[in-house]
């Protein structure tokens, strides 16, 4: 049984699809050496994923003739599945096709995409989950998603939670390392894609009360790759007057220096408008760092009573949701404990386990 998996992304990105794209080619292999795995990476990738064959793909990521180039690359292989985690498939090349749907941002908040992004995502979307034989969700929510706005069979998806990383843990004190940043524990945390759908403009305008108010003198850091129509960010910070109270980290963090962030932060705040899954949240509860979030996408099915929930279009309440977990000790013990009970209900074995049930189920259909 020959078995495709395309990790092209991971040339280009390092954020949430790349990682969950790693972890399944790194993961799967393991839990069934008589398939005949195969990675597809960018050529000019230097990194070569562990665990599966590899074969170097000269199509990019989100070309406009992408379907159609990488289905002749891939035609040589005889595959009988493929897996695209980056949801947009070829147009042919596999016997059978799943792909992974992360979220529908696109088709909910267009106006938060530049013109080239939403012709390639939402131009695609509904041939996607038409071509693809099966469709993995990151959450119940993204499933919901495909069935109500378009129309998707519901034996066609299933949810397939994600996970941290095993090396998102609590640190001591003595191990902790933030020099490179030049900051103290304690500050207030934001991880993420700096773009519009983050929603981050309503989280500086809660941090700007919350320092007028006296209610914390604490620096709000910001760490994530910047995304498009990110210049709102920054031209918020100006607006506001926060000057060198926000820290803004848009390189490139890898995944140590991102557990370090995590232990040395108060609380992270995710005021997304929308979550296909919410990593941040699940990764900072593994390293007992308490969590306020959105109650809006998937964010209350990731967090349920391990964090604060608040209305994202509310400053005020994001604001009084970070001064509660700032000033109340026995609320912040409580959500370090149910945190990290949370997060380890979710790991990346489980999350591959069920992803090859649904291989399986696809090729058993296939005849």
């Amino acid at each position: 049984m020959r078995i495709g998996i395309d990790a092209r992304l991971t040339y280009y990105s390092q954020a949430g699809i790349s990682r969950y794209t790693q972890r399944l080619v790194r993961e799967l292999p393991r839990l069934d050496h008589s398939i005949d795995w195969t990675v597809i990476q960018s050529r000019k990738d230097a990194q070569t994923l562990p665990g599966a064959a590899r074969l170097n793909a000269w199509t990019p990521c989100h070309h406009r003739f992408e379907r159609w180039a990488l289905g002749v690359e891939l035609l040589p292989r005889r595959l009988h599945l493929l897996h695209s985690p980056d949801f947009i498939p070829p147009a042919f090349g596999a016997a059978r096709i799943v792909i992974t749907v992360h979220d529908l941002n696109f088709v909910h908040f267009p106006h938060y995409l530049t013109a080239d992004a939403l012709r390639y995502y939402a131009g695609q979307i509904e041939w996607a989950v038409y071509r693809a034989d099966h469709i993995l969700a990151d959450s119940c929510q993204t499933r919901n998603d495909l069935l109500d706005l378009l129309d998707v069979p519901p034996e066609k998806v299933t949810t397939v939670h994600l996970a941290a990383d095993e090396r998102f843990r609590p640190l001591s004190d003595s191990t902790l390392d933030l020099g490179r940043y030049g900051l103290a524990p304690g500050y207030i945390l934001f991880v993420g894609t700096l773009e519009p759908r983050k929603n981050i403009p309503t989280l500086l305008s809660a941090y700007r009360d919350l320092l007028d108010r006296g209610a914390t003198a604490a620096p709000l850091v910001l760490v994530g790759q910047r995304g498009w129509l990110a210049d709102d960010i920054y031209d918020a910070v100006d607006v506001l007057k926060l000057g060198e109270q926000v820290r803004i980290l848009d390189g490139v963090v890898g995944l140590e220096a991102l557990v370090h962030l995590y232990n040395g932060a108060s609380i992270l705040a995710l005021p997304s408008f929308y979550e296909g899954f919410g990593l941040p949240v699940l990764e900072a509860m593994a390293c007992g760092t308490p969590v306020v979030a959105a109650n809006r996408g998937s964010l209350p099915e990731i967090v349920e009573d391990a964090g604060l929930l608040f209305d994202p279009e509310d400053h005020v309440e994001l604001a009084a949701a970070i001064e509660r977990v700032l000033a109340d000790g026995s609320l912040r013990a409580d959500l370090i404990a149910k945190g990290r009970s949370r997060a380890a209900e979710f790991t990346w074995a489980e999350t591959a386990r069920q992803t090859l049930e649904v291989y399986r189920l696809v090729l058993s259909d296939a005849g």
